[in-house]
This record gives C-alpha cells, sequence and structure tokens, in this order.
C-alpha cells in the first residue's frame, strides 16, 4: 500500500512537471533520476522527449526503404539486427517482430544518413531497439538521432580513440573508492574492455530484463553523458569480494567481470552512481590525464566541468603504481605500522571528504547536483555542436 502510494504521489509529480509552464525539465529529471524512474512506457513517451529537448511536433517523417540502396552500412546493419531476437519481448509474434526488425534497420539507416559525420558501430543497433520498443518508430528516430549526437557521439567516430578515452575513467573512479580493488586489477592486467560492450549499449546488450534497461536508460538520460562509466564502476565495486576472491590473471579476473549479474541492486547502484559523481566529478579525475587536446573531439568536453584524457597512460601513474609496489616491500621489511602511515599520507584529502559527505550521500542531494550538471549542457542541445 505503502508503494502504491508513493507511486501514485510520483506519477502525479511527473505530470504536474509536464503541465507546468514552461515545463519543468529539472524536475522531469529529479523524478528520472530518482528511485523507479519514470515508472512507465506511457510516461517515458513524454518525458524522454522533453528530457532530449525534441520536439514532439515537429517529428521527421518516417524513413522510406529507398535507404537500403547503394549504403555502405547495410549489409552490417542488417546482420546485427537479425542476430537481435533477444532484445524483443518473449513471445512475441514472428510477423510482429520482424515488422519491428524492419522498422531498426530503417531508423538506423536513416540517423546515419542524415548525419554523415557519424559511422555505425556493433552495438548501436541494441540502443536503437529500446527507443523503438518504448516509443515507437517515429519518436524513436527523432529521440535517436539527437542521442546519436549529443550522448553516443564520440562512440560514432570513425575510431575508438574516444571510446578508448572514456573507457579510461573507469580505473581513476574504482581507485578513489576502492584502492585494494583498483591495485588487483592492475596487476592482473585487466584492463577495461570487458566493459565496453556496458558502455556502448548502455547496458541494453547484457541485461536481459527489459525493465532494468529502461530504468537505466531514465537514469543516463537525465545525467551527464559519461553517467554509465559511473554506473560500470559501481557493479565492479558491488563485485568487490568477488574480484578478490579471484585468480590474479588477466583471463581469470576478465572472464568474472564480462559475465554481468542480472540479480542487481539497481537503485542502489543508481544511487551509489550518482553518489560517485557527485564526490568524483569528471573534471576532478580529469585533472590527473594527459590528454586535454584529444578532448575537444569529444562529446564529453562539451561539458563545463570536462577535458578528457587517458588516465593510465600518464607516466605519473606508472610512478605511483612502483610507490605502491615500493611500500609493499617495506611493510615486510620494516612492519606493517609504518607502512600504513605512509600509505595514508597521498589519500589523506580523499578520506577527509569522504568524511565529510558520507560514503553515500543522500539520493537527493546527489540528484540536485547531477541536474545541475545537466542544466548547464541542456542548452547547448539546440547548437550545432559538431560539424
Amino acid at each position: 500500500a505503502d508503494f502504491d502510494a508513493k507511486k501514485k504521489r510520483k506519477v502525479a509529480e511527473i505530470y504536474r512537471a509536464l503541465n507546468s509552464d514552461p515545463i519543468d525539465v529539472a524536475a522531469l529529471r529529479r523524478m528520472a533520476i530518482s528511485e523507479g524512474g519514470l515508472l512507465t512506457d506511457e510516461i517515458r513517451c513524454k518525458v524522454w522527449p522533453k528530457l532530449l529537448s525534441v520536439n514532439t511536433d515537429d517529428l521527421p517523417p518516417l524513413p522510406g526503404k529507398e535507404l537500403r540502396e547503394d549504403n555502405k552500412d547495410y549489409q552490417q546493419v542488417l546482420l546485427d539486427v537479425r542476430r537481435s531476437l533477444r532484445r524483443f519481448p518473449p513471445g512475441m509474434p514472428d510477423d510482429q517482430r520482424e515488422g519491428l526488425q524492419e522498422e531498426l534497420i530503417d531508423i538506423i539507416l536513416h540517423v546515419l544518413k542524415r548525419n554523415p559525420q557519424l559511422h555505425y558501430y556493433q552495438g548501436y543497433h541494441d540502443i536503437v531497439v529500446t527507443f523503438l520498443l518504448v516509443v515507437g518508430d517515429r519518436l524513436a528516430t527523432a529521440l535517436v538521432e539527437k542521442l546519436s549526437t549529443h550522448h553516443l557521439r564520440d562512440f560514432m567516430d570513425s575510431t575508438m580513440d574516444n571510446t578508448k578515452h572514456i573507457l579510461n575513467y573507469l580505473m581513476p573512479i574504482i581507485d578513489q573508492v576502492n584502492p585494494e580493488v583498483h591495485d588487483f586489477m592492475q596487476s592482473a592486467e585487466v584492463g577495461t574492455i570487458f566493459a565496453l560492450s556496458w558502455l556502448i549499449t548502455w547496458f541494453g546488450h547484457v541485461l536481459s530484463d527489459f525493465r532494468h534497461v529502461v530504468r537505466l536508460y531514465d537514469f543516463f538520460l537525465a545525467c551527464h553523458p559519461l553517467m554509465p562509466i559511473y554506473f560500470a564502476a559501481v557493479i565492479v565495486l558491488h563485485r568487490e569480494q568477488e574480484v578478490l576472491d579471484c585468480e590474479c590473471d588477466m583471463a581469470s579476473v576478465h572472464h568474472l567481470l564480462s559475465q554481468i549479474p542480472q540479480d542487481l541492486p539497481y537503485e542502489s547502484l543508481i544511487s551509489k552512481a550518482g553518489d560517485l559523481f557527485v564526490q568524483f566529478p569528471p573534471s576532478e579525475l580529469a585533472k590527473e590525464a594527459a590528454q586535454a587536446a584529444q578532448a575537444e573531439r569529444t562529446a564529453a568536453s562539451t561539458f563545463k566541468d570536462f577535458e578528457l584524457a587517458s588516465v593510465q597512460q600518464r607516466p605519473d601513474t606508472v610512478l605511483r603504481q612502483r610507490f605502491r609496489e615500493r611500500l609493499r616491500g617495506e611493510e615486510r621489511l620494516r612492519g606493517e605500522e609504518r607502512t600504513k602511515s605512509i600509505l595514508t599520507k597521498p589519500r589523506t584529502n580523499r578520506f577527509v571528504k569522504l568524511a565529510v559527505m558520507g560514503l553515500t550521500v543522500a539520493l537527493g542531494a546527489a540528484a540536485l547536483a547531477v541536474v545541475k550538471s545537466a542544466l548547464e549542457w541542456a542548452p547547448k542541445f539546440e547548437l550545432q555542436i559538431f560539424p
């Protein structure tokens, strides 16, 4: 009864924000982030366009079949879409599913034709099919086009350089929260490739329950485009004991982490990802990086607090790792207490900060901060950021 009452209150608040003049987009972002997200696909059809600044009164016409003629991406898109059976609801009649697959192909080719600077990647169809199933083909076409030129822009370059740079944020986030897990993964040399499919499909490819997928899409659409990498980090941190119990070699750790559990506590992890974004914003992590010039070409660089770069390739990171290894040797030779005091010195500021903020900030506070960040970049949707 309490759950139903909370749900009714939230639905009322969402519609109040939608009906206000002007529409209260900040409130809609808070609703999308907070527990339960946007609750129903009917509400998502109304709110997702507002989160992406898409005018539903001026939607493009449905793409035609002529897009398939002489299209360089058609064969690859066709192959990927044919393999996407598991992304459709179980029990859906074959003819209905096949019709949706045809629509899926047309939406993808339409976005690529209208935006020749974008390059198709395997996994893109996993994102598009989520929008198609929730909002239908015409609205999905408009939403996916806006998303592709903003949140997903880095994944759609001709090379994977920017995608790799974004993946490079994973380890610094983990290091801030749990140095032991970070050091274990570094020792195993596992890298970050296990999280690639998570990132480029917004977890659509790896989660079997569609309800969990759309809940995450509510969250990601309302937030900074780097939020999926924070969410990836909290999944790894949530599995701390499994990681530390694993054999410390690349194959074992990669196998463990690439098998994502389906029974994750999603609301708790969403809350923690929001907290980590507030405590360790991208700008703070990026200060360690040496690739600021590269950031000029990335979608994330259009955000005020961001200078994208690769953290793990910095010489000082290598030195820091060697310093830790030397300290471990000293621990054996000179006793645990002496080493402990040395180890805490570089991390003093972090621990003070965590103590002040609390390791988990209340979601309300996190949501407000994330919304504030979102509102700083939302007006830029009206600009042509990329040529």
